[in-house]
């Protein structure tokens, strides 16, 4: 995909003379009158797959094959030693606003941002405007875990189960690989993949999706994950709260690092970003914290947070530009790998460390499908158009507690 942002970024001040304008002639996300329909309380489950055998392996490799890992995939390993707090994650999403697309927390919103999990994870292959599409022809589930795996169709036809609605291979078989490959760019590509199917999109227990490995298998191409990795933890929250209950299936550690990386005055520990090569997934794994703090308690210390109390730009943030809409959009466009939605990083720009303005928002809330709606082959053609016509502003960098104008 074409560098097209480089001679569209943006002035702060000419932004947020736009933003204002546009939204108080096309109206805010949710229209006037709006009566939210969403449960009091949404009973939502954190069920994880048993990372230890994943540990295991990564504990017995030798320095050499980790760097391989490390120098394709950045951090990755980290969220294997990210403990789940489940009451804590619980708490955390009753707080979850579909109607935005972000936390509200009081008068509060914070969102994960495209910026942030770039910096959590560290990745060094991504280049950040080369996003993935489902592609309208997709290669064959066992195409696409042949060219992953390098072996042959027969053993991974013979694997290949059926889970739902949906085509997976179980962890065992992906285990057998890694433990006894002979090649060992091969052997670090599918326990890659591995984590991406049991505990980035983490849909099928046990197994990792055929949706996750046509993502994985087009990660070669540089193309970043994490626009993906967003959009399936926003869909997921949003479908829980709509219905009041359901299955989390986006990246829990992941949301945890974010979490604990702007609430940590809450938690009293601080971060101190020390070096470039600095790790904020390592700190986050090997940092202690308390584990007795019951869902109820969390929900009081939530519904109570203050301005004070967040650290508004997480001090591992380094970008100076932000992107915050599409050439026809007035926010983002999130393709993952189940569906697509929208978020507005305009109602979060104190995450960047610059002043709050009143954001686009029109038309949020409508923003999201699957693909299994009809005509969703047109909307990725479109959306996938978008990303050629990003628009990126310029980060005005404010004092550390800012208010909106």
């Amino acid at each position: 995909m074409e560098n097209g942002f480089l001679d569209k970024v943006e002035d702060n001040a000419a932004i947020c003379v736009w933003s204002k304008k546009t939204q108080s002639g096309k109206g805010d996300s949710l229209a006037g009158g709006y009566t939210s329909e969403l449960w009091n309380y949404t009973r939502i489950s954190v069920t994880q797959n048993s990372l230890q055998e994943l540990t295991v392996i990564w504990d017995h490799w030798n320095d050499e094959t980790e760097q391989l890992f490390n120098s394709s995939f950045g951090d990755l390993t980290y969220l294997l030693d990210i403990k789940v707090d489940e009451r804590l994650v619980r708490a955390i999403a009753q707080f979850w606003n579909p109607g935005y697309d972000c936390f509200t927390f009081g008068r509060v919103d914070l969102v994960p941002t495209i910026e942030e999990y770039t910096a959590l994870l560290r990745c060094p292959k991504i280049q950040v405007d080369k996003v993935y599409s489902r592609a309208v022809n997709v290669p064959t589930f066992v195409k696409k875990l042949m060219n992953i795996t390098g072996i042959s169709e027969q053993w991974v036809t013979a694997r290949i189960k059926q889970k739902g609605e949906s085509k997976c291979i179980p962890w065992k078989n992906l285990q057998e690989l890694i433990l006894g490959h002979p090649d060992a760019r091969k052997k670090v590509d599918v326990f890659a993949l591995s984590i991406y199917g049991l505990v980035i999109f983490p849909k099928a227990l046990g197994h990792v999706d055929e949706a996750t490995s046509d993502l994985f298998d087009r990660l070669d191409k540089r193309v970043t994950p994490v626009p993906v990795i967003l959009a399936e933890t926003f869909r997921s929250l949003n479908a829980c709260r709509r219905t009041g209950e359901g299955r989390f299936i986006g990246c829990v550690q992941l949301l945890l690092a974010w979490f604990h990386s702007h609430f940590w005055k809450i938690d009293k520990v601080s971060y101190r970003v020390l070096s470039e090569n600095y790790s904020p997934l390592k700190e986050v794994a090997t940092t202690l914290r308390r584990d007795d703090i019951s869902e109820e308690k969390w929900l009081v210390i939530l519904q109570n947070i203050r301005e004070e109390d967040i650290e508004w730009r997480a001090p591992w943030l380094l970008p100076d530009e932000i992107l915050y809409r599409f050439r026809n959009f007035d926010w983002v466009l999130l393709l993952g790998i189940w569906g697509a939605v929208g978020y507005a990083p305009l109602m979060v720009l104190r995450q960047y460390g610059s002043r709050q303005f009143i954001p686009a928002t029109q038309g949020l809330a409508e923003f999201e499908y699957s693909y299994k709606d009809n005509g969703y082959k047109k909307k990725i053609q479109k959306i996938t158009n978008a990303w050629d016509q990003t628009r990126r502003m310029k980060r005005l960098a404010v004092g550390p507690m800012t208010t909106p104008e």
